[in-house]
């Protein structure tokens, strides 16, 4: 049974600008750049007949191409934070190409998402660490972001059955209206 999620690429040269985050500290496993997305709905270990459901129904989503623009840096868990995050700006486009990802989810059979979206990038996982060394390292990135990029299609990815992590599979790809993903120039195209 695959492990599936909807998300959105990150393109290369904001993965790059990314990666200079990357810093060899203690008990912080960083996410390779080639893995980095923005998770829009995990789906979880679905049958094979559940996972071409899912596909069938993100390939009617029709919603517009917009841009996201990373801004910030956060943690997961408060006490005990087990992962670095860059957060994605909120948009109301993006905010509806979830909303409809979820109502995929929902009409493939799958219960509601409990949990309320908020866009991220996992930069890295986290093992035992001192919340304040951790405090002093965001800080110092306390002002990181990027430059706004174009999000012309998402994806349903794989990731290792039953445990998660990557490496990332894109297994299909769903354009968004007025855009494309240039496979040819691994780039963002808009559809003229």
């Amino acid at each position: 049974m695959p492990r599936l999620f909807a998300g959105l690429e990150i393109p290369p040269d904001t993965a790059e600008r990314i990666a200079v985050l990357k810093q060899p500290f203690p008990a912080v496993r960083w996410v390779a750049p080639t893995d980095l997305h923005i998770t829009l709905r995990f789906f979880g270990d679905v049958d094979k007949r559940t996972a071409d459901l899912i596909v069938d129904l993100l390939a009617g989503i029709e919603e517009p191409m917009f841009d996201a623009q990373i801004a910030g840096l956060s943690t997961l868990g408060s006490k005990d934070p087990h992962a670095i995050w860059a957060d994605v700006r909120p948009d109301p486009a993006l905010s509806r190409l979830q909303a409809a990802c979820e109502r995929a989810a929902r009409q493939a059979g799958l219960k509601p998402e409990t949990r309320n979206f908020r866009p991220h990038v996992t930069l890295a996982r986290l093992g035992r660490i001192n919340p304040d060394y951790l405090a002093r390292i965001l800080n110092r990135r306390s002002g990181f972001d990027t430059a706004p990029f174009p999000v012309a299609r998402f994806a349903l990815f794989s990731a290792r059955p039953k445990v998660g992590g990557g490496p990332y599979v894109v297994e299909e790809t769903f354009p968004l209206i007025g855009g494309t993903w240039d496979d040819d120039e691994d780039d963002f195209a808009h559809v003229s």
